[in-house]
């Protein structure tokens, strides 16, 4: 597994505090900005996420802005990205396991950053279900 994080300049200081994380567990990564806290526009980091999770499904997704909801309807104009706004531990399993979600997006105006890192554990450890899920997920592309 390979995470692909981005964040606009909102969601920097949570970015940084992340990659820290992926680093001290030895979590493969790769960072597509941005890379300080200079105002941006959040769709050019979104866009570049999703393509790149969508190379390999080995690939998942960590978006984070100030409220997740630029990021995540950006990632959501991509086909077969699946782009879960997470803000607790319980929505972050459900779009794993119901919605087999492949990228969080994280609204860094809205929780704490200890949360955060719970949050990302879970997207992270979890997995999708299947079953009666998968006629489900298989709708959702255009």
């Amino acid at each position: 597994m390979k995470i692909i994080i981005g964040s606009d300049h909102a969601g920097f200081e949570y970015k940084k505090l992340l990659i820290k994380y992926f680093d001290t567990n030895k979590i493969s990564f790769e960072d597509c900005g941005t890379y300080n806290n200079d105002p941006t526009d959040y769709p050019d980091y979104a866009h570049v996420v999703s393509k790149k999770v969508n190379q390999s499904k080995n690939h998942i997704g960590v978006l984070v802005c100030g409220s997740a909801n630029g990021v995540a309807m950006t990632a959501n104009k991509h086909k077969n990205i699946r782009a879960a706004i997470c803000w607790s531990e319980e929505i972050t399993t459900q779009s794993r396991t119901h919605n087999n979600a492949n990228v969080i997006c994280i609204p860094a105006r809205f929780i704490s950053k200890e949360k955060q890192k719970k949050i990302i554990d879970v997207f992270l450890s979890k997995k999708f279900e299947g079953g009666r899920h998968t006629n489900r997920v298989s709708k959702i592309n255009c």
